[in-house]
């Protein structure tokens, strides 16, 4: 089952990733220790697609490395 937007955006607020506004539907994320973004698009009610979700958890991971 995949996972909802919202769902992605909220583990990276946790994480402590900074949103930036884009066009439309899509938001710009990016870490302080962290030098790259990822780019989250769709309402945050839809489900997200696969790619989206490796993105958000790669960046996890990076963070979580970075934080050592």
């Amino acid at each position: 089952m995949p996972k909802k937007i919202r769902e992605l955006k909220a583990m990276l607020l946790k994480a402590g990733c900074i949103s930036e506004p884009g066009k439309g539907s899509h938001t710009k994320w990016k870490h302080p220790l962290i030098n790259r973004k990822i780019v989250l698009s769709g309402k945050d009610k839809a489900d997200a697609k696969r790619y989206q979700e490796k993105e958000v958890m790669q960046l996890l991971i990076d963070i979580r490395e970075a934080q050592l």
